[in-house]
């Protein structure tokens, strides 16, 4: 058998514990964005602010992930992992307690914790990666990110189960979060990703930090995978606090995040295969498009089944964009410059998302003077940074094939 069939066996292996890491531990991420909006405007004094829990969970995730790239690139995936869950279990605990006594400032500062899962989480992407062909490469990162479909219906199902389940609201939500991150610690069991051997004297280092930004590829990637992830998550999360803003229920925010989750990742079985047929600048092109069609939806109008429509759209925008800009990226360093350049890529990328998430609770609760107004608002917002990711990808296949 070839060393690639070899690799490639190993490399499904790897990607199906990865899957049914995604799926268990990825429900929390639907619950928390589901929630966090709606709890953060209860505890908080000001509206304005109702949105900082998930911003701070995006910029923990930020905080979190060069220095995880880098225990990963020295200790191992299996290491960086675990100390994600193990993060996200303490963030939820000290979430439970800020409901509990009434802190917003408590609960709020929980989310630091909840974005070092996070983080962790978006390595699962990098990790599905590392023992793939070049063939198998795009197939096991998509592969991986269908395993969100478990997460996108277990996530919301959990909300309704357990949202109102205790006296205070939300408590239930996050004490079952705590319990899938312990149980996912044992997922990990069944990794096998060589730790990265110790570089010998003389071995290449790879390029520096610099160095790589400046690969027109990599910037181009770096640029795609921030807009579609950033402007997902802008719209994301102003959509529950809309959705309950104009008279519908708490559990049709619930269905229309979990109708959101699905189109991010049900996309993903056939995603590597588009990528594989048209190539990832038309894939990632593809996905910018759809996702300005969800922001003209969603300025349409408020009815209900917009809501869905301007979601659905959403997640599968998100979809094409980012798991083309991850299989861009992968292609574009060597296996040296792995901890330097995922680390960065990721730093940049849910920096992006952080601003990004903390402009939506500002746009959705605080621009102009009504929900219908806010969430316009909202939507209108993705325009310049959909104008910079197609005008990178555009500049990038007019150039000649031998500097790409």
């Amino acid at each position: 058998m070839s060393q690639i069939q070899t690799d490639d066996r190993l490399a499904r292996r790897n990607m199906w514990v990865l899957i049914a890491a995604q799926a268990v531990l990825g429900a929390q991420m639907p619950v928390i964005f589901t929630i966090a909006g709606l709890a953060g405007s209860s505890l908080a004094s000001n509206p304005c602010w109702a949105t900082l829990p998930i911003t701070l969970t995006v910029i923990g995730s930020m905080l979190w992930a060069q220095p995880l790239s880098a225990i990963m690139q020295r200790w191992g995936r299996r290491t960086g992992f675990v100390i994600g869950a193990l993060a996200g279990a303490v963030g939820a605990m000290l979430a439970a307690w800020g409901l509990q006594i009434g802190s917003f400032w408590l609960f709020s500062a929980a989310s630091l914790f909840t974005g070092g899962y996070m983080s962790a989480q978006g390595f699962y992407r990098f990790a599905a990666a590392d023992m793939a062909s070049d063939a198998f490469r795009p197939k096991a990162i998509s592969g991986v990110m269908a395993g969100g479909l478990a997460s996108a219906v277990f996530g919301p199902q959990l909300v309704n189960l357990t949202a109102q389940a205790l006296v205070v609201p939300f408590l239930g939500s996050y004490l079952a979060v705590i319990g899938l991150n312990l149980f996912g610690l044992f997922l990990f069991a069944g990794l096998q990703i060589p730790k990265p051997v110790p570089r010998s004297a003389g071995a290449p280092v790879g390029r520096t930090r610099g160095a790589l930004i400046r690969d027109p590829a990599i910037a181009v990637a770096v640029i795609c995978a921030t807009v579609s992830y950033a402007l997902m998550n802008l719209v994301m999360t102003s959509s529950p606090l809309a959705v309950v803003g104009c008279g519908f229920e708490t559990s049709d925010a619930a269905n229309i995040v979990s109708a959101h989750v699905l189109a991010m990742y049900a996309p993903s079985f056939v995603t590597g295969h588009i990528i594989a047929r048209l190539g990832v600048e038309k894939v990632i092109a593809l996905g910018l498009t759809i996702l300005a069609a969800a922001g003209a939806v969603a300025m349409s109008g408020v009815e209900l089944e917009k809501f869905y429509i301007a979601l659905i759209l959403l997640g599968i925008g998100w979809n094409f964009g980012f798991i083309g800009a991850t299989t861009m990226l992968a292609a574009h360093h060597a296996p040296s410059e792995r901890g330097t350049m995922q680390g960065l890529n990721d730093f940049i990328v849910f920096g992006g998302v952080s601003v990004a998430s903390f402009a939506s609770g500002g746009l959705m609760n605080c621009a102009g003077g009504s929900v219908q107004a806010g969430w316009s608002a909202v939507n209108m917002a993705m325009l310049p940074f959909l104008i910079l990711a197609g005008g990178s990808l555009i500049w990038f296949a007019l150039r000649p094939k031998e500097t790409r």
